[in-house]
């Protein structure tokens, strides 16, 4: 085995999990969404949840980080700054879940948030209310609790920004400025709790290119094909990888 994988990873392992981040990633190149819902149900079933959680924040941390610039400037960061100081309490308790479950325990939850967050995509709910502080404070926070466990914090921030009566230049530089924020959160909340390891950055090496050729395809195949067709693959993507993860199918499957 190379030695950018981690030692406890079989080779037949590190490629699964590559294959993984290549569908995410195509996922996430067409779409724009999709990525982690894909990914930690499937790999965590592969490699433990700790590992994979830090290995999804470090590689899409990268590849969103050229887009802050552009956000910075387009972004209402007045608003954004409110649903941030919800993710700056939602990130450290997710992450203290995640370093402190059993694997097994952590899987049944990420399943359980996967699936809650697929049928809010498949509803197409938007929250089209009255903005208030509170509000935004809170879908911050639950993002950042999803992020802080499982990497999984977009559905509730896309489902609100997408809502609100702004141009789509300006939600969705708030959605990427947000998530700046919110990944440097994981990043110093993972890093504190030991979360971030070498074998983590290491493997990040050999599963960012992987995943970064998917996020170029998927983005290639954007207007040479349905988006409905292809959000409706993306869904049933998402829908396979929590019934393929659920632990109960380990005896299986795996």
């Amino acid at each position: 085995m190379t030695p950018l994988v981690p030692a406890d990873i079989s080779f037949n392992a590190a490629v699964a999990i590559g294959a993984v981040a290549f569908v995410s990633g195509t996922a996430r190149g067409f779409s724009g969404f999709g990525s982690a819902l894909i990914f930690m149900p499937l790999a965590s079933s592969i490699a433990d949840p700790r590992l994979v959680a830090a290995l999804l924040l470090l590689v899409d941390f990268v590849a969103a980080a050229p887009l802050l610039p552009n956000a910075w400037q387009k972004a209402d960061r007045k608003a954004t700054a409110v649903m941030v100081a919800g993710a700056l309490v939602g990130v450290p308790i997710g992450t203290y879940f995640l370093s402190r479950l059993e694997p097994v325990t952590t899987r049944w939850i990420i399943s359980a948030f996967v699936f809650a967050l697929l049928l809010l995509l498949l509803s197409g709910w938007r929250y089209r209310g009255k903005e208030h502080p509170s509000i935004a404070v809170g879908i911050g926070g639950l993002s950042g609790f999803c992020s802080g466990l499982a990497q999984t914090g977009g559905p509730p921030i896309v489902a609100y920004w997408l809502g609100r009566p702004l141009p789509p230049v300006i939600a969705r530089a708030n959605i990427v400025l947000f998530f700046g924020a919110s990944d440097f959160f994981s990043a110093v909340s993972y890093a504190a709790t030991g979360l971030i390891t070498m074998d983590a950055i290491k493997f990040a090496l050999v599963v960012g290119p992987v995943y970064g050729v998917g996020v170029w395809f998927g983005a290639s195949l954007f207007g040479k094909a349905s988006e409905t067709v292809f959000r409706a693959i993306c869904y049933a993507l998402i829908a396979a990888a929590v019934i393929f993860g659920l632990p109960a199918l380990d005896g299986v499957l795996r």
